[in-house]
Parts: C-alpha cells; sequence; structure tokens
C-alpha cells in the first residue's frame, strides 16, 4: 500500500513538473507554429501571453477551492483540465482555437502548484517538510531546463503539436495515480467566497503579468503596456485595502505579517527572477550567439539541474538541519549572483564545458535557496492558513519568473543593436549584460534573506542523527 504522504509528494511533483516544463517547451515550437498556420511571427507570442494571463487570472481562487472542496478533488481536477486542454491544443486547427485551449490550459495549471503545495504541507509534520520539499525543488528545476532540449527534438522529429501532446502520459498517470492512492485531508470549510478580493486580485494580476511580459517586445513606453501595468498595480493596491477589511479575504495580505513567510517569499520571488532569467538567456546566447542545436543547447544546460539536485539533497539533509535557513539562504543567495556574473564572462570562444560548469555551481545554489525558502516559509503559518499562504507563495515565484524573463530580455534589446538575437554583429555581449542585470536584481534578496531567524524556523528543522557513543576503554 502506498503511503498517503508518498502519494501525495509523487502527484505533486508530476503536476509542478508539468505545468513548469510548459512554459519552456512551448517556446520552442513558436516559430513552427507561425509556419503551421501562415502567421507574422508578431502574433505567435499571444500563445504564450494567454497561458501566463490565465494562470495569474486563476491562481488567486485555488486557496479558496482548496478549503471549500478539499484539496484532493480541486488538485485532481486542475490535473485532468490541464491534461484535457493538452490534447485540445496539440489538435487545435487555427491560432483562435490554440490560443482559447491555452486559457483552459492556464486554468488548471494555475491551481496545480498552489493546491498541491498545500497539500503537502499539511500531509508532513514540519521536521519532514524540508526531505519532501528537496525532492520536488529537483522537478522544478529538471522541468524548464528539459523542456528546450525535448521541445526541439519533438519539433525536429515529430512537429509542433507534440510539444503539448507529450503531457499527456504524465498527466494520465498522474491522475489515475492520485485518484486511486491520495487521500482526502478533513480541509476546513471555507468562508463565503471573496468576490471583489478574486475580481482585483485575477484583474491586477493578469494586467500586471500581461505588462511585464509584452514590455520587451512592444516597449515599456507602449500605451499597452504602460496600461497594463499601471492599471494591474492600482487594481493590486485596491485589493490589498479592500482585503484588509476582510475577516475571510480571497487573498490574504495579513499573512505578511509573519516575518519568516513574508521574508522567505521575498528571497523565492529573487532568486526566480535570476534563475529563469539566466535559464533563459543561456539558452539564446548558445542558440543565436553561438548558432548551437536546441540539442547542444540542452546538453549544455543539463548540469545546472544535476546541480539543483545535489544541492537541494545536500541542503535537506545537511546544512537545513545544521545551520538553519538564514545561512543556507544567505549562502545560495550570494553563490547564484556570483555564478549568474561569471556567466558574463563566457564569449563566443568559450568551451561548452565551462558553460556547463557555471550553470552546475549555480544550479547548486539556487538548490540551497528552494529548499530552505519554501521549508521556513509556512514555518510559523497556521495549518488552517496554508492554501491561502501556498496561493501568495506562489504568486510571487511566478512573477519572479515572468520578471527574470523581462529584465533579460529589455537588457538584450538595449545592449544589442539588433535586439535579443545578437549574432548580426553584436556578439555576445548583450548576453552578457543581461546576466549581469539579473545577478544585481538578486543580491537584494540577501536583505529578507538575512532577516529570517532560525528560531523562527525551529520546528522544520530536522534533528541530525546522533552518532553512537565509543565504549570507554577499559584499564589494564
Amino acid at each position: 500500500m502506498v503511503r498517503p504522504t508518498t502519494a501525495v509528494t509523487v502527484v505533486y511533483v508530476a503536476a509542478i513538473f508539468l505545468s513548469t516544463m510548459d512554459t519552456t517547451i512551448v517556446n520552442v515550437a513558436l516559430p513552427a507554429i507561425g509556419d503551421a498556420f501562415s502567421i507574422p511571427s508578431t502574433s505567435v507570442d499571444s500563445i504564450t501571453i494567454s497561458f501566463l494571463v490565465s494562470l495569474a487570472v486563476f491562481i488567486p481562487a485555488s486557496g479558496w477551492l482548496a478549503d471549500r472542496f478539499g484539496g484532493k478533488r480541486v488538485l485532481m481536477t486542475a490535473i485532468a483540465v490541464f491534461t484535457a486542454a493538452s490534447a485540445l491544443c496539440g489538435s487545435a486547427s487555427s491560432l483562435g482555437e490554440l490560443v482559447a485551449y491555452r486559457i483552459l490550459q492556464g486554468l488548471g495549471g494555475g491551481m496545480l502548484a498552489p493546491v498541491g503545495m498545500a497539500m503537502v504541507l499539511r500531509s508532513f509534520a514540519p521536521a519532514e517538510r524540508v526531505r519532501a520539499l528537496s525532492m520536488i525543488t529537483i522537478a522544478t528545476a529538471v522541468a524548464p531546463t528539459l523542456g528546450p532540449t525535448l521541445g526541439g527534438l519533438l519539433v525536429t522529429n515529430l512537429s509542433w503539436r507534440w510539444v503539448f501532446f507529450v503531457n499527456l502520459p504524465v498527466g494520465v498517470c498522474a491522475l489515475v495515480f492520485g485518484l486511486l492512492f491520495v487521500r482526502d485531508l478533513g480541509e476546513r470549510r471555507a468562508e463565503r467566497f471573496d468576490a471583489a478580493g478574486f475580481v482585483l486580485s485575477a484583474a491586477g494580476l493578469a494586467l500586471l503579468v500581461f505588462g511585464i511580459s509584452e514590455g520587451p517586445d512592444q516597449g515599456w513606453d507602449a500605451v499597452p503596456v504602460l496600461v497594463g501595468m499601471v492599471a494591474g498595480a492600482a487594481l493590486l493596491a485596491a485589493m490589498v485595502v479592500v482585503e484588509l477589511r476582510r475577516r475571510a479575504p480571497m487573498i490574504d495580505v495579513r499573512l505578511f505579517r509573519d516575518r519568516c513567510f513574508r521574508s522567505s517569499t521575498a528571497v523565492m520571488t529573487s532568486v526566480s527572477v535570476a534563475f529563469l532569467g539566466a535559464v533563459y538567456t543561456v539558452s539564446l546566447l548558445l542558440q543565436d550567439g553561438r548558432d548551437l542545436s536546441p540539442l547542444v543547447t540542452g546538453l549544455t544546460i543539463l548540469p545546472q539541474a544535476v546541480g539543483v539536485m545535489l544541492g537541494s539533497q545536500l541542503a535537506s539533509r545537511v546544512l537545513y538541519p545544521r545551520f538553519g535557513p538564514r545561512a543556507v539562504m544567505t549562502g545560495g543567495v550570494a553563490g547564484t549572483s556570483l555564478f549568474v556574473a561569471l556567466l558574463a564572462t563566457v564569449g563566443s570562444g568559450t568551451s561548452l564545458w565551462g558553460v556547463g560548469l557555471l550553470l552546475h555551481c549555480m544550479g547548486f545554489c539556487v538548490g540551497l535557496v528552494f529548499v530552505s525558502t519554501q521549508a521556513a516559509a509556512f514555518a510559523t503559518i497556521p495549518q488552517a492558513s496554508s492554501s491561502r499562504a501556498s496561493t501568495i507563495f506562489n504568486v510571487g515565484r511566478r512573477l519572479g519568473g515572468a520578471l527574470g524573463i523581462a529584465a533579460e530580455t529589455t537588457a538584450m534589446v538595449l545592449a544589442g543593436a539588433g535586439g535579443p538575437v545578437a549574432g548580426g554583429g553584436a556578439g555576445t555581449r548583450p548576453y552578457q549584460v543581461a546576466f549581469l542585470v539579473v545577478a544585481v536584481i538578486n543580491l537584494l534578496a540577501l536583505w529578507p534573506a538575512l532577516a529570517v531567524r532560525n528560531a523562527d524556523a525551529a520546528t522544520t528543522m530536522p534533528p541530525l542523527p546522533q552518532r553512537s557513543a565509543k565504549p570507554a576503554a577499559g584499564k589494564g
């Protein structure tokens, strides 16, 4: 019989793997999709934007839904919707159909991470969470790395439709396994649906994500971008005011009064900027700046995922229990900025082994941060608030990833005369500038990392195994 804790971890890892990989694997297929539907490249990005905006719309409601209907029911529904939408995307006959199906896919994807994380938090005792979260960290690191390689192989050898069909076997297996073995945890019945909070948070996040995503392409002074970002920020500010007056808010901003949660969420958001921004930029550097194939690019980036695996395991088994979250976060943040900055030294003649080594070291440091932030963030959050806390935490992670890609693209556009594809004369300089930009942004995470107190997260620090004492030597 499968243990309940094992079951929920397996299903959540599969779900987070699918939703995370989807972002990078689809990007590789965009040119082929444009050719298939005979549409200009300026229209193809609607496939990505529609998915990101849909994610932003449905993430805020995920915590309430889990409390109202139960985590298992919502998680299984989210996996089913995401999987079915993937099949529909792969069978789309026009751009309009594909965009509509991507919105549906975002509906499922927006609920996967918050609900799954809340179930993991409720399934494990605080001292056991760090081990479980180390496995989840592996999925979040491998997925964006595997996406470009797998996407390139599928588009080259089969067709663009397979970047969506590839989700089906994993999704179906996760759904069947979850229905058989995941247990309901007796979640509390939610309060009345907070319509005002949902509308303000969903619309605000959707407009903000749209502005951030379109800014590098349309220009940050373009009217749609400015309207999206200003209106989004205004709606989110209004949401904070409204939610502070609610007894049972959709987005419980009062959770930010918790120092451990506030600081850990800030660190995760900042490191997500550096991590996804660097992975995005190094992929462009190798394929556009150095004219390498998607397969070679993916193999070069792969050591980064291995680094995350090693870092997350070392953090969960040794460093976190011995030194606590503050030291692990601080060291991980500093190391991430260091190795992202060193990527700025990569030129046209740099050995791919050298690039892989830098990415491996960066991944190792990111693994330290991801494990420690996820374990410490919820240390002092009441179990009844775990769903809403998980929602806020995942909003920060999603926004961090979008900001990272936007910051990198903008830096490349400003540094290279021809835009981010800098093969025509700008060389590798635009990419080098982009690496330095996110390395500096990531250093901002040192402030909240140093604000974390080990005493606040003491319940999440598992005791180290005790060495048996050696018997005293007898006299004589």
